[in-house]
């Protein structure tokens, strides 16, 4: 019982020792000019997290005063230097926002665009940070065409476009998993146009045509024969540009039924 008391009184003299350091004397009761150089003081000795409990204390304080444009600066790069990588990177995109003419900027844009690339998570997840590296990686080379990490954005931006194609590729081979036909063509059409280079382009129209199929075969008699003939376009257009296509093989029973089921319909 007493060893428990002794543990008591060491635990609570810690606790109001910690209270009453420097850093929580400042912090609680410090005013701007001494929270801005603490706040500055540990982001130079690399101990971050305690710089941006400060700095979101003295952003208030300084509102249009000149030391705003750095500490907003040294608040994103905190963030960027604790991993916390997409506020970094909205912070970063405010600076440069904030303050255009600043010797920093190209330096912000960048890194707001790699904190996004960095919390950009696998493609078959939410993809909003993805989306805002590749914007603000376009206004960056736009921007900044002779920048020296101008190699590393274009590497950046091509990953992150490559992640994008496979989610909204994944998503229109989806709606044919689901039985959802006449969704998937649709999806697979705006897939082409949002990314007419894309190397899925075989896939695509294998699974253009095998939703045109299966929708035709499940159709109400009166819509097969249109349906049917449309099946037939995309197997002549994925022959014709793919001759070599490895689904040819594949898809030659349904050519036979496609052809049997247009030939009945003629007579």
């Amino acid at each position: 019982m007493q060893k428990m008391k002794h543990f008591s009184v060491i635990v609570l003299t810690f606790i109001m020792m910690a209270s009453c350091s420097p850093y929580q004397k400042v912090l609680n009761k410090g005013n701007a000019d001494e929270r801005y150089k603490m706040a500055t003081d540990f982001y130079n000795k690399g101990q971050y997290a305690k710089a941006i409990t400060l700095f979101d204390k003295v952003l208030p304080e300084y509102t249009g005063k000149p030391q705003m444009e750095r500490i907003q600066y040294m608040k994103a790069e905190s963030h960027y230097k604790t991993k916390d990588y997409s506020t970094s990177g909205y912070y970063f995109s405010r600076f440069s926002s904030n303050y255009p003419k600043s010797s920093k900027r190209e330096e912000a844009m960048f890194l707001s665009a790699k904190g996004y690339y960095l919390s950009s998570p696998k493609y078959s997840l939410d993809q909003t940070d993805t989306r805002k590296a590749i914007e603000v990686l376009q206004e960056f080379i736009n921007t900044y065409p002779d920048s020296d990490k101008l190699k590393e954005a274009n590497d950046i931006y091509k990953t992150l476009s490559n992640r994008l194609e496979k989610k909204y590729f994944e998503i229109s081979k989806q709606n044919y998993s689901l039985e959802k036909y006449e969704a998937a063509i649709v999806s697979f059409d705006n897939f082409l146009e949002d990314f007419p280079g894309t190397t899925y382009k075989e896939e695509v129209y294998y699974y253009k045509f095998k939703s045109a199929f299966d929708l035709a075969v499940k159709s109400v008699g009166y819509k097969k024969k249109d349906r049917f003939k449309n099946a037939l376009n995309y197997y002549l257009k994925l022959k014709k540009t793919f001759p070599k296509s490895k689904y040819l093989d594949e898809i030659q029973k349904s050519k036979i039924i496609l052809d049997n089921q247009l030939l009945a319909s003629t007579k």
